[in-house]
């Protein structure tokens, strides 16, 4: 359990609110894995934490949400905070996939897929990975294609989040397709 809480609070840290957290980012959304530690110490029932311990979550995710390099860590995607975490552009595969809610597809289908609350829209390299996440909104989710390589030689930016999230500033409605799964 201590896995999952600490990953939820390490996530909450460095993707929406790290000035609870007296916590500072730089550009790319990086600060140091001592400050972090420093700072959730500071939260109820924390106070034994160590680095080592942010590290064995890293490296034990099924998902992985965060990366550490050279004593830093940073969310790899979902950032929610106002100034924006810059990422590196990447050609994408052919097909993305997108879970989401039967509520929410006439108007992706029309309109396209914008970030909302987030920097980016979130897309999936797998449609079991776009269903999980689309379950998290609906009992029932839609998955929706993404014609990722073409909306990207039109001008779209794609930006790689890990093995199975990739990321993009949104995805105009016409590379966008109910999939047939």
């Amino acid at each position: 359990m201590i896995g999952s809480d600490l990953s939820r609070m390490v996530s909450h840290a460095l993707r929406h609110e790290p000035w609870l957290y007296e916590l500072e980012l730089d550009a790319e959304g990086w600060t140091s894995v001592e400050s972090l530690v420093d700072a959730l110490r500071r939260e109820d029932g924390w106070d034994e934490l160590t680095a080592a311990d942010v590290e064995a979550m890293v490296s034990s995710a099924v998902k992985q949400r965060h990366e550490i390099r050279e004593g830093r860590i940073r969310a790899l995607y979902g950032h929610s905070l106002p100034g924006r975490i810059e990422k590196v552009r990447r050609d994408p595969p052919p097909v993305l996939f997108h879970g989401t809610s039967p509520s929410t597809v006439a108007t992706i289908l029309s309109d396209g897929l914008r970030p909302m609350g987030r920097q980016y829209v979130h897309l999936s390299g797998d449609v079991e990975m776009a269903r999980a996440v689309g379950a998290r909104k609906a009992p029932a989710p839609v998955v929706l294609r993404v014609a990722a390589a073409e909306a990207a030689a039109e001008g779209v930016s794609f930006f790689f989040g890990n093995d199975r999230v990739w990321l993009a500033d949104g995805v105009p409605a016409r590379f966008i397709a109910r999939a047939d799964v």
